[in-house]
């Protein structure tokens, strides 16, 4: 497998990728991998019984899991760990991997994407809109 010294910019954000150039290659990150699951459009275009949609999510359960043990050896490699056992249902995975191998996932057909795993926060900041009715106006 070739390595490339940046990451494939359709898998990962423009503002990720550059944070991650600011750090060293052996820094540890946390992200969110989206896997390739196979034929999914197929599965979700149409109506379905119970039967169908837990058929559905068999495929995609099975799908995942494929392209996660395609990835493992990249993994390993950059002495990264799953923070999970298994892809969830969406077909995504937490790890925490070095930087250098960011950049081997977003190279791998096994990976649709890659996202910084962040805490996010609500914003503290006053609602545009008020709590209570505006007075009338005196005409």
């Amino acid at each position: 497998m070739q390595m490339h010294d940046a990451p494939n910019l359709n898998k990962i954000s423009p503002e990720f990728a550059a944070r991650l150039t600011n750090l060293e290659p052996q820094h540890k990150v946390r992200l969110i991998v989206l896997l390739q699951i196979k034929n999914i459009e197929d599965l979700a275009n149409k109506r379905q019984t119970r039967s169908d949609r837990q058929a559905a999510i068999k495929a995609i359960q099975d799908s995942a899991s494929e392209s996660f043990n395609r990835i493992l050896g990249i993994i390993d490699k950059f002495d990264g760990k799953k923070l999970r056992d298994k892809p969830d249902l969406l077909g995504s995975i937490p790890i925490e991997i070095e930087v250098a191998g960011v950049n081997a996932l977003t190279a791998s057909d096994a990976v649709k994407a890659v996202m910084e795993d962040q805490s996010i926060y609500p914003a503290y900041r006053q609602n545009s809109f008020p709590s209570t009715p505006a007075p009338s106006r005196q005409s």
